[in-house]
């Protein structure tokens, strides 16, 4: 074993580490770097035996020891491990080098060379003998072993006979040269000379210390051996890596091919489905115009012979009625004579049985039997009571003797039975209101009728200009009702009607029905069903903190709780506000209905820090639908926020639903989800608190979106005026229809700079309620305000012009522009039941903006305030403001409304008809 497989050299930095020999040389080459390394040692070892250890030549070209010739053939790593075995520290000092240069040839006289070589059994001297220069010979034909591989110079030039020997070992030659130098004579091992004319080849150094850097040969060899095999095993396991790898991306590709089979199977059974729904939904329309077309002939028929037979009848009761004026007295003489009556009550002659109270015995008849006493139709007066023996006795009203101004000066009155007929005057004129007060015009008969009187009985619709009154109780196949009054503050009388912690407001105007019946403070409704209100209030208070209307519900014998209710912030200075509260329940019999207006704390006086506006028209209106519709309603509250944030989605929780599988929360409980198709009817109060100048200037938005295909799309929105340190409400109302798996959910938008609180709890301020309604029985109108034609400057009695946003229904329509009042009215086709709900955002100067709902007059006479609400001065700093109001309230083929704008002391600078102005119109068959 070698003692190093490196050489230090001089000139190369003791720090280095050594550069070993590529682990990529053939194994050939390392054996020749092997044996070089080796000479080089042994020229050191000769090198140092110059010190001092000189020894005689031995060998056969020796003088004098020719004969004797050792072995040149010999085995390097053997002769290698024999010495490391004798000499295991054995190493070159640091201060003796031997350097070989290649020499080609010299001139005069050639000194001899002797080189001793370490050797088991001592030095053995490999010299070579001294000989002219002519005897030098360069041809390798006589080397043999190891001595063929070293360069000429270091060979023996000469052999035999020849050589002269010297008389002493002349001193080894000191070569300057690196390793590199030494190993470019080697034509195995050597590189080809590079182009500066140094050869490339194999730098060897190394730092070598006695007794370290001892690397066995065989050891490296066999690393490098496992290595390669090291090698191969990897490449092996990444082969078999790759054959896996393949066998799942095979697997893969099936896989999709089957996936992308069955996609299309389910896109064929998808289109097969739709064809089929198409199919179902022509078979649907045919049968649905079959059923009207059927519905409407009966119903044609059924009019055109009732009618007949009313008329066919009034004209009998009037002759009958004028022939019993004359006979009158002769038949209570012959009944007198013929004693028709014995004294014990039984009958002797005529009806066989007693006649009842309302029933008299007609002897006109072949066999005389009891009847009933005819009731005086309208437009008739009594003139005889019903007795046992006669029917009552009734005459008609001659009105245009009573008024002989009924008509006009220069249209001539044509009385009628019951009724009277201006001849030369259009239907049109006469339908407007001629008729007068207590009558109706008639449009099968085209003449003026007297309302029917329901003599104590509960008016279920009342007497119009163009309808008849109902009387009687609700019946059955009644869909929907309203009802409406006005809303006062009662005066402070005693302590138990202060505001704090809440005061009952007083319900006057109309008198109850079959529907409800209508206490002072309170209403007892009377029927099953579900109920939509609306409350229009406005003031202007002082008070140190807000104030709060809402609306409660309560049983005859379970504690009451908040439907709705709405803050009215702490202004900085006076000025109305106009706030609208909404609820919706499913109410039962006997269940009561209060209107609470309180205050969070006692240091609010009535009389002097609260002024309330009066409103026109109604400001509280009801609306009944019957559980015959299929509608569902559905409150849920909203969780308080517990952080400040601008953009705020809310969070519902459920209250109360009539029928959770049409109507449900989504997954995250952020909106409502509906599992057919309606028109739905929504409002969403939620109570906040804002803090931040930004607040006032910009305002918050509440967004309304119906959520289709995972796909938001904004149906409504409304605007508030800002606060600073204020408690406040924002509300949204408005109707809309929606599809199977529909999603309705709401967004408060607030300025970035502006910290928002939100509020919920019990009490009704941040509430959501909604109706669900078929929409065989219902159907929806939106509009905006038209880009042209917006009211500015000093507004008076305005009426705004609207740009529809849906399409025309057969039940309502905003009218042409062809028609009358264009872009103006809006039309209804069908009697029933409607819910408006109106937001206006606008810029004024204004000290009071009014907005007012008319119906149209049809003879263009004044129209009649429906509701109204105001709003005042625009707060202080804020960029925009917003009014809006809300009601219910019945109509009938040809009935028209307009909405009107005015403004008290200022004036209106901008109207916006983007968003935060709509109408949302809604229609329910009655």
């Amino acid at each position: 074993m070698l003692t190093s497989r490196c050489l230090y050299f001089p000139d190369i930095p003791t720090e280095d580490s050594c550069r070993w020999i590529n682990e990529r040389t053939m194994p050939s080459l390392r054996k020749t770097l092997l044996l070089m390394i080796y000479v080089l040692c042994a020229f050191r070892s000769a090198r140092s035996g110059d010190s001092g250890d000189a020894r005689p030549c031995s060998g056969s070209h020796c003088p004098g020891h020719r004969t004797h010739k050792p072995s040149r053939q010999h085995n390097p790593t053997t002769h290698g491990r024999s010495i490391n075995q004798h000499h295991p520290h054995s190493s070159f000092p640091s201060e003796n080098h031997a350097t070989l240069l290649s020499q080609r040839g010299r001139s005069g006289d050639q000194t001899r060379e002797s080189v001793q070589t370490r050797v088991p059994g001592g030095f053995v001297p490999v010299c070579a003998d001294c000989v002219r220069p002519d005897h030098v010979k360069n041809d390798t034909g006589e080397c043999k072993g190891i001595e063929c591989r070293l360069p000429l110079r270091i060979r023996r030039p000469c052999a035999g006979e020849g050589c002269v020997p010297g008389t002493s070992q002349p001193p080894l030659v000191h070569v300057a040269d690196r390793a590199a130098q030494f190993l470019g004579e080697f034509p195995d091992i050597g590189y080809p000379a590079s182009e500066s004319g140094a050869p490339l080849g194999v730098q060897l150094t190394c730092d070598i210390k006695p007794g370290e850097n001892e690397v066995p040969a065989e050891d490296a060899l066999i690393l490098h051996l496992q290595l390669a095999k090291g090698q191969e095993k990897l490449v092996e396991a990444l082969r078999a890596q790759q054959g896996v790898i393949r066998d799942l991306q095979k697997r893969l590709v099936d896989q999709q091919e089957t996936l992308l089979s069955q996609q299309r199977e389910i896109l064929d059974q998808q289109r097969r489905m739709f064809e089929q729904m198409d199919v179902v939904k022509v078979q649907y329309g045919l049968l649905s115009d079959t059923i009207k077309q059927v519905s409407f002939q009966g119903l044609q028929g059924e009019l055109q012979s009732y009618f007949e037979s009313h008329l066919t009848s009034l004209q009998n009761q009037a002759r009958s009625h004028l022939q019993k004026s004359y006979a009158v007295h002769k038949v209570d003489v012959d009944a007198k004579v013929m004693n028709v009556v014995g004294d014990s009550g039984h009958p002797l002659l005529g009806c066989q049985t007693i006649c009842g109270p309302e029933e008299f015995c007609d002897f006109q008849k072949d066999q005389p039997q009891c009847e009933k006493c005819t009731v005086c139709p309208p437009g008739f007066f009594l003139v005889s009571q019903c007795s046992p023996t006669a029917d009552r006795m009734c005459q008609d009203r001659d009105e245009c003797l009573e008024l002989p101004s009924l008509c006009g000066e220069r249209v001539k009155c044509l009385n009628t039975p019951g009724g009277f007929r201006c001849l030369g005057v259009s239907e049109r004129e006469i339908s407007t209101g001629l008729c007068g007060l207590e009558y109706f015009y008639n449009q099968e008969l085209q003449e003026c009728q007297a309302c029917s009187d329901c003599d104590g009985e509960p008016v279920a619709v009342p007497c119009t200009s163009t309808s008849d009154a109902v009387c009687g109780s609700v019946s059955e196949n009644m869909l929907s009702l309203s009802w409406a009054a006005s809303i006062i503050i009662p005066p402070i009388k005693l302590r138990s009607t202060s505001i704090y912690p809440g005061l009952q407001l007083k319900i006057r105007g109309k008198e109850g029905n079959n529907l409800l019946i209508n206490h002072d403070d309170y209403l007892n409704l009377q029927q099953h069903g579900l109920v939509w209100i609306d409350y229009n209030f406005a003031l202007k208070h002082s008070c140190r903190n807000f104030l709060q209307v809402g609306i409660r519900i309560n049983g005859s014998e379970e504690e009451g709780h908040d439907l709705s209710g709405v803050r009215i912030e702490q202004p900085e200075r006076k000025f109305f506000q106009g706030v609208t509260v909404s609820a919706a329940a499913e109410v039962e019999p006997n269940q009561n209905l209060t209107l609470v207006l309180k205050s969070p704390n006692q240091y609010c006086n009535q009389s002097k820090d609260i002024q309330v506006y009066e409103l026109g028209g109604a400001s509280f209106s009801l609306l009944w639908l019957s559980h015959d519709t299929g509608a569902v309603a559905m409150t849920a509250q909203m969780s308080t926020a517990a952080h400040y944030q601008s953009n705020y989605r809310p969070t519902f929780r459920i209250s109360t639903v009539s029928d959770p599988y049409i109507v449900s929360l989504t997954h995250d409980s952020r909106g409502v989800r509906f599992m057919e198709s309606g028109v739905v009817k929504f409002v969403l109060q939620q109570a906040v608190y804002s803090m931040g100048h930004t607040c006032v200037r910009e305002g918050f938005s509440l967004i309304a979106y119906v959520s289709r295909n995972g796909t938001n799309q904004e149906i409504l929105r409304s605007f508030k005026s800002g606060v600073n340190y204020r408690d406040t409400s924002i509300t949204l109302s408005g109707a809309t229809r929606v599809d199977s798996e529909d999603w309705l959910n709401f967004e408060i938008v607030a300025p970035s700079q502006c910290n928002v609180r939100y509020f919920g709890d019990s009490s009704g301020i941040s509430m959501l309620s909604l109706i669900w309604i078929p929409t065989t029985v219902s159907s929806t109108f939106t509009a905006t305000v038209s880009r042209t034609g917006l009211p500015t400057g000093a507004v008076r009695n305005k009426p705004l012009f609207f740009r529809q946003m849906s399409p025309n229904t057969e039940q309502m329509r905003l009218a042409a522009s062809s028609e009358p009042y264009a872009h103006r009215n809006f039309l209804f086709t069908e009697v029933g039941t409607v819910s408006v709900a109106l937001n206006l955002k606008l810029i004024h100067s204004c000290n009071v903006v009014k907005l007012t709902l008319y119906r149209q007059s049809m003879d263009g006479g004044q129209p009649t305030p429906l509701s109204q609400q105001v709003g005042g001065h625009m707060p202080e700093g804020s960029e925009w403001a917003s009014v809006g109001l809300r009601t219910s309230f019945d109509v009938q083929n040809g009935t028209a409304i307009y909405v009107s704008l005015d403004c008290v002391r200022g004036r209106i600078n901008q109207i916006t008809h983007e968003s935060g102005t709509n109408i949302s119109i809604l229609w329910m068959a009655s």
